[in-house]
């Protein structure tokens, strides 16, 4: 029986303090190990780079070819237009969805080093939405933005081998870019 008494003055001595840090505004959340695992990964989701997330292949498509243009510097207003005008043309978008996605590209690069250093964890959650024609017009789109401002430098020609070495589509027949 003393056991018992001794047991239940525990268990309320320890309700009774939680009860009081709650009172004093600590944040007993903390504790529970459900809560924390979410948020954990929350916050990994959260502070990670978001160059290594991007799924849509029209998306990491967009990403290649500013990169492809990018690679060698700051990209020419030649290759801007070019890039606008396949953003236009190939990927059926509007002029606005254009510029909005050369921006967001341009920003998501940034200056180059993560697409460059990491091109197989960059495409790696797209590639399995890719159909081999979308591969294929993703290289030959990167030649020709390569091919803009002339003859494509040693580093273009080094990406677009790598960008044909890790783009290789899993996935079945789907459409060209709509």
């Amino acid at each position: 029986m003393h056991i018992i008494l001794g047991a239940l003055g525990s268990i309320a001595t320890i309700l009774w303090v939680l009860y009081r840090f709650a009172e004093l505004g600590v944040d007993l959340g903390g504790l529970n190990p459900f809560l924390w695992r979410r948020r954990r990964r929350w916050r990994k989701q959260y502070d990670a780079n978001p160059i290594y997330s991007i799924e849509k292949p029209i998306e990491a498509a967009a990403l290649a070819l500013t990169a492809t243009a990018k690679v060698n510097g700051e990209i020419s207003s030649e290759e801007k237009r070019e890039l606008l005008a396949i953003f236009e043309n190939e990927f059926h978008v509007s002029k606005r969805e254009a510029v909005d996605l050369l921006a967001s590209s341009t920003f998501l690069i940034g200056r180059g080093d993560e697409i460059r250093n990491s091109l197989e964890k960059v495409l790696a959650p797209s590639v399995p939405n890719f159909t081999s024609e979308q591969a294929e017009s993703v290289l030959n789109l990167a030649n020709k933005i390569a091919k803009t401002g002339g003859e494509p430098t040693a580093v273009q020609i080094e990406f677009i081998s790598s960008l044909h070495k890790h783009l290789m589509p899993e996935s079945g027949e789907k459409a060209k870019w709509s």
